[in-house]
């Protein structure tokens, strides 16, 4: 046996090495060509927005015969880090699904030229570099009409994750939709944090639902991914109605989410791998609204008895005059503020 002094180095040497590899794991392993994801804050499993592009992968992978890599960051430093080992192992397209990616993609894509990338929900304007955005503002509409024609108080409200302009485009279309339907609807509007921690706080986002209940509102739509799970949850809980937003989320609760706005995410992540290995690819910014089926409300079993044939033609009108152009939705972050 050693002297004490060797087997404390030993000790040190072993944990180090454990480190590195704890270390090492956090990130995605080497890949083969072939397409990758990389989920944001609040995991691919927030029955939200990640999970949209999930679906999308998966559905690809499904109709494709083809695998895919995927990466969940845990902190804002593994995005930049992500993205570089799947593009130095050979993965293209790379999908970095949130707007904080921008930057990280910048200085990625400029290091691998010959690589495709894709951005959801933000613009960096590169050569191999795809940006899709959405208008949620228009699909939120939908939505803000829907809760208003609901609402038997005349109050409904809104619940926002991290408070940005994107976010705060969720809720002005909202606000311009209820009183489109209503014009004296009150709306109440929460944001949840200023953080990226404000995706994945469920307990806060109930908190904020159960205030706005007490005060009247009977309808309450979330755009706060995983946190939104509790604002759902405490609506249900109250006997009242949410409404559910990126994936279709009327099965969490049914008979108590109104319904869903749509943000087709799992389309754009779907196009993206296909387009690649199919040799269609195209570079540049997309945006994706009702006329391109690119948001909407989501209607099946587990709510179309909560929507009365007045609220659904209400609802069909709007949606018609918004793709022809003769309703002009407000977009917050065009104008910088909401009229609402």
């Amino acid at each position: 046996m050693g002297s004490d002094g060797d087997m404390k180095k030993l000790f040190l040497g072993l944990m180090a090495a454990s480190a590195m590899a704890a270390a090492s794991a956090a990130l995605p392993a080497a890949a083969a060509e072939g397409p990758a994801i990389i989920y944001d804050l609040g995991g691919k499993f927030d029955k939200s927005f990640n999970e949209a592009g999930y679906n999308g992968a998966e559905k690809w992978k499904k109709d494709s015969g083809s695998s895919y890599r995927e990466f969940e960051i845990q902190n804002d430093s593994q995005r930049e880090q992500a993205l570089r080992r799947f593009a130095r192992a050979g993965a293209s397209p790379v999908v970095a699904m949130s707007f904080s990616a921008a930057s990280a993609v910048e200085k990625v894509a400029k290091e691998f030229p010959d690589t495709k990338f894709v951005i959801i929900d933000s613009v960096v304007d590169l050569p191999n570099v795809r940006s899709v955005l959405f208008s949620e503002e228009q699909g939120s509409y939908l939505v803000g009409m829907l809760a208003a024609l609901k609402s038997e108080t005349g109050k409904v409200g809104f619940v926002g994750g991290m408070d940005i302009p994107l976010i705060r485009n969720f809720a002005c279309g909202y606000k311009g939709g209820a009183k489109a339907a209503k014009a004296d609807a009150q709306v109440f509007e929460n944001m949840t944090g200023t953080t990226g921690a404000a995706w994945n706080d469920p307990v806060r986002g109930g908190e904020l639902a159960k205030s706005q209940l007490s005060q009247g509102a009977d309808v309450i739509y979330h755009a706060a991914g995983g946190t939104g799970i509790g604002v759902l949850q405490a609506a249900n809980d109250a006997g009242k109605y949410g409404i559910g937003v990126d994936s279709n989320q009327n099965a969490l609760h049914p008979g108590h989410v109104l319904t869903s706005m749509l943000k087709r995410v799992d389309v754009a992540v779907y196009k993206a791998f296909d387009d690649v290995a199919k040799n269609n690819w195209s570079s540049g910014s997309q945006v994706l609204g009702l006329k391109e089926d690119g948001v909407g409300y989501a209607v099946d079993d587990n709510n179309k008895s909560l929507l009365t044939p007045e609220m659904t033609k209400a609802v069909e009108q709007a949606k018609a005059d918004i793709i022809s152009g003769k309703v002009q939705v407000h977009n917050y972050n065009s104008d910088d503020n909401c009229p609402y």
